[in-house]
């Protein structure tokens, strides 16, 4: 499992610097995961989560970019296999500290439970 979250977050690293969005250097905390879908999860329930958290830089400060989508390879995480990933652009570590007290972390993670499966693969890059 480490070789293919380390395969992750080298793809993750490589497309924020591609899309020229994250320069080298980068000061800021990407903060990621990887989740299993509900297979019963209905596409309404889907744009729901994917408007929740289109809406997180808007309403959490510090939170300035947003990604989500499936994994070009899916995580193998014992009895389940994460099939999705999201990551958010934080300013710093206060931010990632913070965000999950903010009121409306609570109403994203209603629609969040809504489309995954309970359980995470999660890691934070601080930049350099």
């Amino acid at each position: 499992m480490m070789l293919k979250l380390t395969s992750l977050i080298r793809l993750t690293c490589c497309l924020a610097l591609l899309s020229g969005i994250a320069p080298a250097g980068e000061k800021k905390l990407m903060h990621c995961f990887a989740f299993t879908p509900i297979e019963s999860a209905t596409p309404a329930e889907w744009k729901a989560f994917y408007a929740a958290t289109d809406q997180l830089p808007k309403k959490i400060p510090g939170i300035s970019h947003v990604w989500y989508g499936l994994l070009r390879r899916p995580l193998n995480a014992g009895d389940s296999i994460r099939k999705y990933g999201v990551c958010m652009e934080m300013a710093n570590e206060d931010t990632l500290k913070s965000y999950g007290d903010h009121p409306y972390h609570k109403e994203w993670v209603a629609s969040y439970d809504k489309v995954r499966v309970e359980g995470t693969t999660t890691f934070d890059i601080i930049g350099q």
